[in-house]
């Protein structure tokens, strides 16, 4: 526990730094976008550096970065002027980013070595609720009400600090609670809107990535497909593409395998608590492998339900090199 608020710059960055890596997940739970949480993250920190004498109690130091960080996320959502009016596939969200499993590691790691009460809430760790199609579809709240929903529903906040924390009523934010459950029971799939926590990916979730894997550095388009559902969806942040179904994918596997483009060499990774493969093109005559793209699965009854392809702009955030030697 905190005995002082930090006086000098240096001591307040390093009890800041400690909160960083939750405070990135809660931006990115706000925005959907890791390169914008990572900078509202920065502008949260600056803003609480400069703001500090409002601090008060040096424990109410984690709480008052979380109030520092929601703020500043509603006041990017609105000088974007960002609205989802409706979800109907991830092309909706050409801001969408992935979120590396590997950081999620690294936030569990620091919660652990946290000294007694500075340590992050169980609840940031255990329930990320941080899937691709819960980020999605609570793009559709109003910023407000995402927050509440954040706080309230994942980090487990009492409602009378969420209402401290947003300078409203205890009253409104329970209104604005039930809003947003029923815009998430309106839009969630029928096996999520209970149960919001993502689990652990399966034994059959990490075959399936193998397949995939192998059936993409062999060209076997044949095999891939048989890993899809009938009704496989594919989109392409941001890019404004949706494909679906079988007779959609099978020319792209055909024009990614034979089209001349090179060789394929594809890498397990974790997403959004989703399995993932990072992909790296060596195109003909070329010394190095370079960062492609990163396709994030959904599975569902044993087959891969959905695959949601990004460019390789976060390659360097999950742990990857940009390039390999051939």
């Amino acid at each position: 526990m905190m005995s002082a608020v930090p006086s000098t710059e240096a001591e307040f960055a390093a009890q800041a730094e400690r909160h960083r890596r939750e405070l990135h997940v809660h931006c990115y739970r706000m925005l959907g976008s890791f390169e914008e949480a990572e900078d509202l993250v920065q502008e949260t920190l600056l803003r609480a550096w400069r703001g500090r004498d409002s601090l008060g109690r040096p424990e109410w130091f984690r709480a008052w970065l979380y109030k520092i960080a929601t703020n500043a996320c509603l006041d990017h959502i609105k000088a974007k002027g960002r609205r989802l009016p409706a979800f109907g596939s991830f092309r909706d969200l050409p801001w969408l980013q992935p979120y590396p499993d590997r950081l999620l590691a690294e936030t569990e790691a620091e919660a652990q070595a946290a000294p007694a009460g500075e340590e992050p809430d169980a609840a940031t760790i255990g329930r990320e609720t941080i899937e691709l199609t819960f980020i999605a579809v609570i793009q559709l709240l109003p910023p407000r009400q995402r927050a509440v929903l954040i706080l309230r529903d994942v980090l487990d906040w009492p409602a009378a600090e969420v209402a401290t924390l947003l300078e409203i009523g205890v009253a409104a934010v329970n209104s604005a609670l039930q809003r947003a459950r029923a815009t998430l029971r309106e839009h969630l799939p029928p096996d999520r809107r209970e149960d919001w926590t993502s689990p652990e990916v399966s034994a059959t979730e990490r075959a399936l990535v193998d397949g995939f894997i192998t059936t993409h550095m062999q060209g076997d388009a044949e095999g891939a497909l048989a890993l899809l559902a009938d009704d496989i969806r594919v989109t392409m942040p941001p890019q404004p593409f949706l494909y679906e179904g079988l007779a959609a994918i099978a020319p792209l596997l055909e024009r990614a395998y034979e089209s001349g483009m090179g060789e394929w060499r594809l890498v397990p990774v974790g997403a959004n608590r989703q399995p993932a493969a990072a992909s790296y093109l060596l195109a003909p005559g070329a010394t190095e492998w370079v960062a492609f793209k990163f396709d994030v699965l959904r599975v569902v009854d044993g087959k891969i339900a959905e695959i949601t392809t990004f460019g390789p702009t976060l390659f360097a955030a999950f742990g990857l090199p940009l390039t390999m030697a051939a």
